[in-house]
């Protein structure tokens, strides 16, 4: 039975993947209800169709659903929300067994699906590969727990560190593929913030330009205490994408008007050491329901992050070329630490390629992930 359970949980937890672009600011859910050894419904949850996985998973399933095992990768929700219960849902189409990854931790839900199946006398399984259920809610999981997004950073950079090399010609570090790899982050991601210096530098327009479909527009966030971005950047040519620009109290009222003029949307914070408060700014978009914020530097924005403690998984995106001199840009920028016991400590879940790159899935002591492995 395990084997079979393993199996049918992969392909729910291939559904939900499906819905990785497509779910928020719900969590991605993916479903397969299965009968007698095979599988009689599938369902992943898009925000847009309102329908949960289960319930698309049953709708497809039909009578079959009676005594049937439903395989969920979240605990089926037990409050109404924009939809009714689904473990009311599974409990009416008579279905035997739940076997469910991950009790969601949503304090609205936090067991209580669980419970319900339980005492309609339904058999209930929980923690079937629970960390890669995790990973997929991980932007929610952190937002619901506590109103801010999960800061996932991402660095292209050389062998010996560097994100550049200090000079204006030959500035793309990744593969092809490696590019396509922080395309697949952004996909995930419901904002991706930079510096005022990768404004100027780059001029990049921060869109999403995967193949996969995504549903929510990808918030592009500049982090400008002084209001330098020029007005004619390529940031403003998509309009339907938004633009928010975060400055300091004492910006000039003359470069908001021009910045609003151009779509950008201007949000003032206080500054704290000398820079923009980070932690209200990540307060802001999760008030904004962004589960998911893509830091893309450049290396004096990773540094200040870091700083804060407030980067929860850091992708290092390794080429393998060395730039060397001292004109390269590190991929961490700001002071610096004094010693290496000062120095923030990481533990790599995962490695993989892309294409000649290196990816090293990266994870602080300090990460606020459900799936840090810091915390087993």
């Amino acid at each position: 039975m395990l084997g079979d359970d393993n199996r049918f949980m992969k392909q729910a937890l291939r559904l939900a993947e499906k819905g990785a672009g497509l779910a928020s600011p719900n969590p991605s859910v993916g479903c397969v209800i299965v009968k007698d050894g095979a599988i009689a419904g599938r369902g992943c949850h898009e925000y847009a169709l309102r329908d949960h996985a289960e319930a698309a998973a049953l709708c497809e399933a039909g009578d079959s659903a009676h005594g049937a095992t439903a395989y969920v990768t979240l605990e089926p929700c037990s409050h109404h929300g924009r939809t009714g219960p689904c473990a009311d849902r599974l409990i009416q189409a008579g279905v035997r067994r739940v076997v469910t990854a991950l009790a969601d931790p949503n304090p609205k839900v936090a067991g209580r699906g669980i419970e319900k199946l339980r005492g309609a006398g339904l058999i209930v399984d929980v923690g079937l590969l629970a960390g890669e259920a995790g990973k997929i809610i991980e932007n929610f999981a952190c937002h619901v727990t506590t109103g801010l997004p999960l800061v996932t950073a991402k660095a292209g950079m050389s062998l010996d560190g560097k994100i550049g090399t200090g000079f204006p010609e030959g500035r793309s570090i990744s593969s092809l593929e490696g590019l396509e790899f922080g395309q697949s982050l952004r996909l995930k991601m419901d904002a991706v913030l930079v510096g005022v210096e990768t404004v100027l530098a780059d001029d990049p327009e921060l869109t999403y330009r995967g193949r996969a479909p995504k549903g929510r527009p990808l918030t592009r966030v500049v982090l400008d205490s002084a209001l330098r971005t020029p007005p004619s950047v390529r940031l403003f040519e998509d309009r339907k994408t938004p633009v928010l620009l975060f400055c300091a109290e004492s910006a000039s009222g003359a470069r908001k008007t021009a910045l609003e003029a151009a779509g950008a949307e201007i949000v003032t914070v206080r500054e704290h050491g000398g820079e923009l408060d980070l932690l209200r700014i990540l307060r802001e978009l999760g008030k904004r329901n962004v589960l998911g914020v893509l830091i893309e530097g450049g290396s004096r924005v990773h540094g200040s992050f870091l700083a804060r403690n407030l980067v929860d998984v850091f992708y290092f995106i390794i080429a393998p070329m060395a730039l060397g001199g001292t004109a390269a840009i590190p991929v961490i920028g700001g002071r610096g630490y004094e010693s290496t016991a000062a120095a923030p400590k990481f533990r790599i879940r995962r490695q993989y390629q892309a294409g000649p790159d290196i990816v090293l899935e990266a994870y602080p002591a300090t990460s606020r992930s459900i799936v840090s492995p810091w915390l087993s």
